[in-house]
């Protein structure tokens, strides 16, 4: 088959790399019908290369129709059409019991320190190879796959595999007030579908943060105020300006770890990335390598007593962080993987609902071919073109 495979920094290649087979009873077989790129694939494109090995199989993203079923799969079937969130949990662990589906404790990474495995998202999750293929082997298929009717178009339904249910957590964690102010800090695709779910859930105003100009009109198109990054001397003070001198009483940080407006780390980021795997593996995992200049806009930006809600993906362990602001003005912090089935049921019904109120099926701007992956990994990290979300067709 064919696969999107990393082979360094900013080489990525569509190879024939062999079909996946069912190795585990409860394995299953899809055929990929569409899988997107996510903003935290650039990440692997840019930074954490040093967890890749040349022949990984990228991509976290995908839905399809299932070809196979292991003997312990019981709730889908070959021809079944699914989505296949990107973290991988077998739904009956303490964690899974829970919901806290991205701890998974029969698929949580131990060695590394880390939470459950992820689809083609380096050795730190599992080294699991991704749905940027043809064809994808779903562990823990017993659980995992969503089950979708025929009709919507895949760009509908895509989303339900991350980005969706990850903005939908980052709002929940925001805890919004009762006729409250939503800040949304990063207007690429979760950010914009952050902003959109604030208003769906009843936000009175949703502002929206970013410095590239088809993002600020996207989300404003959907109803957000803007705030242009280039355009102001300080984000957090726009931010504060703007809501009466307090501050919002909720923020999204939807940026992570390669943010612009922090040279310095860029810089530390820059120099990690020439030295051998050796060397950078610790200093990525342990040391303070992210770019932080959005999370500290979050936090200084946030009302007293208002919360920050983390979806970003972060590195190091020990990032500066503004510790006695945070805790004199009393702001309550929540982050983590998105944990993608305990929101399916919330989900499905907007996602299958024919107004599409959350707008998933005009989010992509860029619509390619597996074998052009590469040219859209280039252009979603440059920024390019107008370049919002790159779904790939296999």
């Amino acid at each position: 088959m064919k696969a999107l495979v990393w082979h360094g920094k900013r080489d990525v290649r569509v190879d024939e790399v062999p079909d996946p087979t069912i190795q585990e009873p409860t394995d299953a077989i899809i055929k990929v019908t569409s899988t997107a790129i996510c903003g935290s694939d650039l990440h692997l494109y840019e930074v954490l290369g040093a967890y890749l090995t040349p022949g990984d199989i990228l991509g976290h993203e995908p839905m399809g129709i299932v070809e196979e079923v292991g003997a312990e799969v019981t709730h889908i079937a070959p021809g079944d059409r699914v989505v296949i969130p990107f973290n991988i949990s077998c739904g009956h662990c303490w964690m899974c019991d829970r919901d806290l589906y991205a701890q998974c404790e029969t698929t949580q990474q131990r060695e590394q320190g880390k939470g459950a495995a992820l689809f083609g998202y380096t050795s730190l999750y599992g080294a699991v190879p991704g749905g940027q293929a043809e064809y994808l082997r779903v562990p823990q298929a017993q659980f995992g796959p969503i089950p979708v009717p025929e009709g919507p178009s895949d760009q509908r339904l895509l989303y339900l595999s991350d980005i969706l249910p990850t903005a939908w957590q980052a709002v929940m964690f925001a805890d919004v007030p009762k006729g409250g102010t939503l800040a949304v800090v990063g207007l690429g695709p979760v950010g914009q579908l952050a902003a959109r779910i604030g208003r769906h859930l009843g936000a009175e105003r949703v502002i929206g943060v970013d410095l590239a100009t088809e993002r600020l009109a996207l989300a404003a198109e959907f109803g957000a105020e803007v705030v242009d990054v280039g355009s102001v001397e300080d984000a957090a003070e726009a931010l504060i300006e703007l809501t009466g001198g307090r501050g919002p009483d909720s923020v999204v940080e939807a940026v992570g770890m390669e943010a612009h407006g922090s040279p310095m780390a860029k810089a530390a980021q820059t120099a990690v990335g020439l030295l051998p795997d050796a060397l950078a593996k610790p200093l990525i995992d342990k040391l303070a390598v992210d770019r932080l200049d959005a999370l500290h806009t979050c936090l200084k930006a946030a009302r007293r007593g208002g919360t920050v809600s983390v979806v970003g993906v972060y590195g190091g362990e020990v990032d500066p962080m503004p510790m006695m602001e945070m805790f004199d003005r009393g702001i309550t912090v929540r982050m983590g993987q998105c944990h993608v089935k305990r929101w399916i049921d919330d989900l499905l019904p907007l996602v299958l609902d024919p107004s599409d109120p959350l707008g998933t099926e005009h989010l992509a701007t860029h619509v390619l071919p597996l074998m052009q992956a590469p040219s859209g990994y280039a252009t979603f990290q440059a920024k390019e073109d107008g370049c919002i979300k790159v779904v790939l067709e296999p």
